[in-house]
């Protein structure tokens, strides 16, 4: 049996496999613990994930929201790190089957997140940008600054238009973020840096099927989020669904037609499974079912945290708790305890979320907050949405830059370095086809 070069050890072995919010936290809680961590994951960092649309619109440059996961484990003692795909599991020899090799475990714990949900529309998944990666998110960035100067090159207003015409499907946080990180493009950066374009040429469109945006927050605030993003001139269009794109033309399930070469995805996420996974603990959306303990239905060492797992035992959750990064911090955290008493032949203690509020940004001076019955929106909460996801990126060198990033544009309104350094952005086929690299 080959292996990654992973030390042995007598001590029980513990395999994370992610190094997103949930698998990062969990290392972290083991560090003193009398088990030795190996840590798996595809790339050699932890991405922070809620600030990928401001990469993706020149807001901040990749590496102030990525951070090597060497850098993060650097004194902990007690893990073993390798950049590794897993391909399969082999649960009755407890064998974990890599790119690299294959890795003996004695609990495992999946926290492999989520990708994007295309909801099985084949024409969609080939023709729309999704945003999970923050490979996908540069990209964005270089074909956005693309879509613009070649639309300099052109004079006929209608071929100029679907250049410039950029579609968000889904009302959620990210789709939000998006359309408001759009409309101040167009707002403050295009009449700077691309004069010769009428302003009215660009549109920006955000579609949800459902009868509001945030579908989870108060009507209130949904509300207060569309009156702010029309206020801003994005179009907002509710209770409308995507039925077709070709890469050229969206059509909308009311029968209108948008002409759009910019179709950007965030209607919906799908967990990552792995092969060797019995069908039956998993779901149709990709999840994978767990019980209160976040063991993996059928197992006592297999267990599932963060976007992966499908919990359903809560009452205020019956269909799964949401797929955010709150869930994922404190299941990891959760686990981690259950691991120490399980090896102590202790009762484990059963998963409770907490949640602590929900937040989404609109624009400049414009965001919407809830925290137990308290809801904020303007200007106090693009403050408070600001701390928070300051404190939360990890290491100082991060934070320093996201700060002087976000003071700095504030007060020039300015944006990042708008630069294409791939040619491979040329069209939606060619990102789609470079992501998936």
């Amino acid at each position: 049996m080959t292996q990654p070069n992973i030390p042995e050890t007598t001590l029980p072995r513990v395999v994370i496999v992610g190094g997103g919010f949930g698998g990062v936290n969990l290392a972290k809680q083991l560090k003193h613990a009398p088990v030795q961590v190996v840590l798996l994951d595809r790339n050699n960092y932890h991405l922070f994930q809620p600030l990928l649309y401001q990469v993706s619109t020149a807001g901040l440059e990749p590496d102030s929201i990525a951070f090597p996961l060497r850098g993060i484990f650097r004194k902990q003692k007690n893990i073993v790190f390798r950049m590794a795909e897993v391909t399969g599991i082999r649960s009755t020899e407890n064998i974990l089957e890599t790119g690299v090799g294959e890795v003996r475990y004695d609990y495992l714990v999946f926290a492999t997140g989520s990708n994007t949900n295309f909801f099985g529309n084949k024409g969609i998944e080939d023709n729309a940008i999704g945003m999970k990666s923050l490979i996908e998110a540069v990209q964005i960035r270089n074909y956005v600054v693309k879509q613009f100067e070649e639309s300099l090159l052109l004079s006929d207003p209608e071929l100029i238009k679907p250049k410039l015409n950029f579609v968000m499907v889904g009302g959620g946080p990210t789709g939000v973020e998006l359309a408001g990180a759009f409309a101040e493009l167009r707002k403050y950066i295009m009449p700077k840096d691309y004069p010769d374009l009428p302003q009215d040429l660009m549109n920006v469109y955000l579609i949800e099927s459902g009868p509001r945006l945030l579908a989870s927050f108060s009507e209130k605030t949904s509300h207060q989020t569309q009156h702010d993003l029309q206020a801003l001139g994005v179009r907002v269009m509710c209770n409308t669904g995507v039925k077709e794109y070709d890469g050229q033309v969206v059509t909308l399930s009311t029968g209108e037609v948008i002409h759009s070469q910019s179709l950007l995805w965030s209607a919906g996420v799908k967990g990552v499974p792995v092969k060797g996974i019995p069908e039956e603990v998993r779901l149709p959306n990709g999840r994978i079912l767990v019980n209160e303990f976040n063991q993996v239905k059928g197992y006592t060492n297999i267990f599932a945290i963060g976007d992966i797992a499908q919990m359903t035992n809560d009452q205020r959750f019956p269909k799964g708790y949401p797929m955010v990064a709150q869930v994922a911090i404190q299941q990891g955290k959760n686990v981690a305890q259950n691991l120490r008493l399980f090896m102590e032949q202790k009762p484990m203690k059963a998963f409770y979320y907490k949640d602590l509020g929900s937040m989404a940004t609109i624009g400049r001076n414009r965001a919407v907050a809830e925290f137990s019955n308290m809801r904020f929106s303007g200007y106090f909460a693009w403050i408070v949405w600001m701390i928070v996801h300051l404190m939360s990126l990890l290491g100082f060198r991060n934070k320093l830059v996201v700060f002087i990033n976000w003071f700095y544009r504030y007060f020039t309104y300015e944006r990042g370095t708008r630069i294409i350094i791939k040619r491979g952005a040329a069209n939606i086929v060619k990102l789609r086809q470079t992501v998936g690299v």
